[in-house]
């Protein structure tokens, strides 16, 4: 039977004298999707996250002329159903009882939340992994790093950099000046700052090289470092990233990229099956990682 551990899975488990069971217990690295997304909770089958349109500019008004008035309305609808996610061990009856080692139990259990968990970090971290892949769409219809997020007065905005560009002092520039031209839904001007630097590991030391240079990065020029400063919240190095040299800003946009928990992990107690005697022991969770407004993050491809 598949999942199950018999006494010939660990047959050196049946007779003592086995110093150490290695290879299921590693430090791990802390939680990193409550980096970038924000936490919520829901009771829902889903949840929906909704865009709204504000008042546009005001015309003039001529003498003895009527106001002119504007409406606010329902833009778009972003929709993301909880998923659950659960994983279980089960164990025979006769593997549970002439076993020696009592860690081996504990460690079992261990392992599986720290399945759990890794599992919620890459589904969190596939939202960003998936930022440009077809299919992917937000409730506006497009992927979450698009050159062509619509906007309610027929325009349309980018969260994404124009000409692909590795990790750079220049292109972080550049990402800096897009977030600062953002507009809202129907085309006015809105201040949206970067908050932090996201980036694949293999830019981690690159990063720091760039952000935290007192001078012009990479040249003999006394000049300042113009981004210094501008990342308050500093690098985010993410290890579930896929593309090594896509790199990303997160922004102080709200409702954008949200994690909604609507069942929390939970881990159930051994149950003995009547029939087999063997043990189950098992896992699950539910939500569901997802985005409202993209201009949450700016993103780069890399070169």
């Amino acid at each position: 039977m598949a999942g199950v551990i018999t006494s010939g899975s660990n047959a050196k488990s049946l007779w003592p004298g086995v110093k150490s069971w290695f290879g299921t217990e590693y430090a791990e690295h802390p939680p990193e999707y409550s980096k970038i997304f924000k936490k919520d909770t829901d009771d829902k089958n889903y949840v929906e996250m909704v865009a709204t349109t504000s008042f546009g500019l005001a015309p003039i008004k001529t003498e003895g002329g009527a106001v002119s008035y504007d409406s606010m309305r329902q833009f778009f609808v972003n929709r993301a159903y909880h998923v659950e996610y659960a994983l279980g061990f089960i164990i025979t009856e006769i593997a549970f009882e002439d076993n020696q080692y009592k860690q081996l139990a504990k460690q079992r259990s261990r392992a599986l939340a720290f399945s759990m968990r890794q599992t919620k970090e890459i589904v969190g971290a596939n939202v960003i992994n998936r930022f440009a892949t077809s299919g992917y769409v937000g409730g506006d219809g497009v992927v979450l790093g698009s050159a062509s997020h619509p906007l309610a007065n027929g325009s349309t905005f980018s969260n994404l950099i124009g000409t692909a560009a590795d990790l750079s002092g220049a292109a972080l520039e550049q990402a800096g000046i897009d977030i600062a031209g953002f507009v809202n839904n129907v085309g006015l001007n809105i201040s949206i700052k970067p908050q932090s630097l996201l980036v694949h590991r293999s830019n981690m030391y690159e990063a720091q090289r760039i952000l935290k240079s007192a001078k012009e990065y990479d040249t003999a020029n006394n000049a300042i470092n113009p981004l210094m400063g501008e990342f308050p919240k500093g690098i985010q190095v993410n290890h579930y990233l896929t593309d090594a040299d896509a790199w990303f800003v997160l922004t102080d946009a709200q409702d954008g990229l949200t994690y909604f928990q609507r069942r929390a992990l939970r881990l159930s107690p051994v149950e003995n099956d009547f029939d087999t005697a063997n043990a189950k022991y098992k896992a699950d969770e539910r939500y569901a990682f997802t985005w409202g407004d993209p201009r949450t993050i700016y993103c780069s491809a890399g070169a």
